[in-house]
Parts: structure tokens; sequence; C-alpha cells
């Protein structure tokens, strides 16, 4: 049976049984910065066979400053981020839509746009990995960054038309983003939104099947139909609309397994989403043991893995330890 990463990953989300479990590592600034030694150890010893292709553009979105030293950076849409730590993005302080007046302050990246096919393909074709696009449409945390978290909150419950205007604005554009990457030879397409608190979704699933549940719809039919597989990373509680995405044909989802437990999740998912990890990274990666690492990656192969739909994705990030990060690469292999 072939081994090449590609290949690997691709049995992995039919469910045709892959010669290995696949493995991501996702390396966070802050970790290159705090332990660079052992994470370049890492890489070296358990080499991902999922990549994420360079978002080659043939003209440059406009941005300002590093979005991961402490300082301002504002994004390509305008966004001002304020961060305090070295190694970790910041947060929107000041909303660019504070007033429904200023809606006309919104300016999508148009740049983003004029991908450079001949480079993205040249890229994939130079490697034997798996290679997601360079886009990541996220509707709801746009509209956060755009309005504001609580204004957002507000406006939904208000039903206010100005929001619906907004996020149509906002859900057109990556609309077109995602079509100008799914005509490119990468093998995928990521988007990403945080739908969950630690216990529960953030809004009611009736409002979320509602709003957002038909733009996902729209996202996942043009990789479908370029013949490209879609993933979504989404964090928190989400058990509730898990069994959405299922049947709207996502492909694979990053999301916090221990949040909602591995059983819970297979029950409903097994065999017909793949789960790109993860092992737990609010307390078996921090504070736990060995023994916690790979009683963990049991637990979540024993639910999840069906002839596949499992990837063996961490990430290391802050608070990490990093012999647990090797750990759960270590116990991946041994299961």
């Amino acid at each position: 049976m072939d081994s090449k990463p590609r290949d690997l990953v691709r049995r992995t989300l039919d469910f045709s049984g892959p010669a290995r479990v696949p493995r991501q590592l996702w390396l966070l600034p802050w970790a290159s910065l705090h332990y660079p030694r052992e994470a370049a150890a890492i890489q070296s010893r358990f080499p991902d066979d999922i990549l994420s292709c360079p978002s080659y553009l043939r003209r440059p979105c406009r941005t300002e400053g590093n979005r991961y030293l402490p300082g301002t950076y504002v994004d390509e849409w305008g966004c001002a981020f304020v961060s305090v730590q070295a190694g970790i993005i910041g947060q929107v302080k000041a909303p660019l839509v504070s007033d429904w007046s200023r809606l006309e302050a919104v300016r999508p990246p148009v740049e983003a746009l004029e991908v450079d096919v001949e480079r993205v393909n040249a890229f994939c074709r130079a490697t034997d990995r798996f290679v997601l696009g360079g886009c990541c449409p996220r509707p709801f945390e746009r509209l956060q960054f755009l309005r504001g978290t609580e204004q957002v909150f507000m406006d939904l419950a208000r039903r206010r038309s100005e929001l619906h205007a907004l996020l149509a604005r906002i859900h057109d554009f990556y609309v077109r983003e995602l079509e100008a990457w799914a005509r490119t030879e990468v093998d995928g397409l990521m988007m990403m939104d945080d739908w969950g608190g630690q216990h529960a979704l953030l809004m009611s699933p009736a409002m979320w099947r509602a709003v957002f549940k038909p733009l996902y719809a729209d996202y996942i039919d043009i990789a479908h139909r370029h013949g490209k597989s879609i993933w979504l990373h989404s964090d928190g509680y989400i058990l509730d609309v898990m069994p959405d995405l299922v049947e709207l044909g996502l492909d694979a989802i990053n999301c916090q397994v221990a949040c909602m437990g591995a059983a819970a999740l297979g029950a409903q998912c097994r065999g017909r989403l793949t789960f790109w990890g993860e092992v737990d990274r609010q307390q078996v990666l921090p504070n736990g043991t060995r023994t916690d690492v790979f009683a963990a990656v049991r637990e979540m192969r024993a639910a999840l893995y069906q002839d596949g739909g499992v990837i063996a994705q961490c990430e290391f990030g802050p608070g990490a330890n990093p012999d647990n990060v090797a750990a759960v690469f270590e116990a991946w292999d041994a299961a």
C-alpha cells in the first residue's frame, strides 16, 4: 500500500485504510520563540504529511505591522489587532464598523482574489504531501473583527438588516476567494470559525442553522464541484451542530475533542467525518503526563478511527509542554 503523504491523507478522508495515521504539527509562533530546539526536533522526527500553500498572489494585500509582535497590526481588511505578547496574535479593540454610518469603511481585500495560479501549481507539483489552499474563509469571526463581538450578538438578537448586509458582503468575497483557489491544483480547501464556548455553542443551534449554515453549504459546494476536500477548524463545544456539518458534506474538522468527549463525537460522526486532531491542549498538553497523552490518543483512536477518519494533528502553542507534544506523535505511531 502506498505510504506517500498525499495518498495517506486521501485514504484517511475516504476511510479506505491508510498505511498509517497521517500527522501534522501546528507550530505556533509562541512555541518557536520559547522552544526553538524542541520544536525543530519534533519536526525532524515527525515530518508533516499536510502542508498549507503559501498565499501566492499577483500583488500583496495591504497590511501594517507584524501580527505576532507587541503593538498594532492592521490586517488586509483594515482591522487593527492590538497585541501585548510576542508570538500571539492580538485582539481588535476598535472595530471599523462601531457605528453603521461607517459601513462604507469596509474594504474587502480584492488583492487576495488575484491568485498566482502558476506558482501555486508549481508548489503542489514539487511536493508529495497533501496541500491545503492558502485562504481561509471565516465569516463569523470576520463579522466580529469588523463590528465587535458584543455588538454582533446584539445585532443578531435584534435581527438588524445592516448586519445581514455586512455578512452578505463578507460571504460574497469568500465565495470568490474560494473559487479562485479551487481552480488551482491544491488538494483541499480550509475554512474556520470558533463556534463554541467551553460547554455550549455560542448561539442557539436554530440561529446558527438559519444564518450561518447556508454560508458553509456554499463553501463546501465550491470545494466539491472542483474535486477538492474541505476542512474546518472550530474551537469549543460544537456537538449540537456536528450532524449539520456531516449533512453538508464537510470532509475534515479540527475541533476540541476533549470539550465534547471522543465517545460522543464518535457516536455521531465516526466513519462519516475525519477528525483532524486534537489532543487536549487545555489540560493534557500543558499539565499532563506521558501516560495521560498516550491514554488520550488511545481514547481518540477507539472512538473515532474507522479505516481512516483520524489525523494525528497536534497544536504546539502557549503553555504546551514540548515533551507532551512529542509524545502525541509517538503515541499515534504506537497506536
